[in-house]
């Protein structure tokens, strides 16, 4: 369950984990990290989701706990990026790209200077986990990827996010 924090009234709160400022903030650091590079929703979700469940896929250290419950969390996530990936692409972070195969998503010349922006000790582990992650998934082919989700997370997160296109790297 989201923590919430109180603005101004009692009765207003906002969600303080789990938001789309702080899904946003993710997929910008994931996004620079994996520049030029441009993705669709389903492997930013994909991304979201390992970035942060490194351990899970042999990388470094995860920045969110381990627990049993996990796997189930792509089903909300799909939202919450798309919600954050629209937040940033307000704010001049993140640019959208649509042609033949659909739209895809790519940092924007601004993202660089707002990720090094960022200090605090969460930020900068998940600076971190998102260098790993942009090595491993370019190492990694998009039908292995797949395979992978499929795998660690289940088919049913595959299917249920729609099969995946090819990234665009240009």
């Amino acid at each position: 369950m989201a923590k919430e924090v109180a603005i101004a009234e009692p009765s207003e709160s906002v969600p303080l984990f789990n938001s789309t400022l702080e899904t946003g903030v993710r997929a910008v650091v994931v996004l620079d990290a994996l520049h030029p590079r441009a993705f669709d929703l389903a492997h930013l979700t994909w991304f979201d989701h390992l970035v942060v469940h490194t351990r899970d896929i042999g990388g470094p250290h995860s920045l969110h706990p381990d627990i049993p419950q996990r796997t189930g969390e792509l089903l909300v996530r799909r939202r919450l990026v798309e919600d954050g990936i629209k937040l940033m692409r307000r704010l001049h972070m993140i640019e959208a790209n649509v042609d033949k195969s659909g739209i895809t998503y790519r940092a924007s010349e601004d993202a660089s200077a707002f990720v090094e922006a960022l200090r605090t000790e969460y930020s900068i582990e998940l600076k971190e986990c998102a260098a790993w992650l942009a090595s491993f998934v370019g190492r990694t082919s998009d039908s292995d990827l797949a395979g992978l989700i499929s795998a660690r997370i289940g088919r049913w997160a595959v299917e249920f996010q729609g099969e995946a296109g090819t990234p665009s790297t240009t």
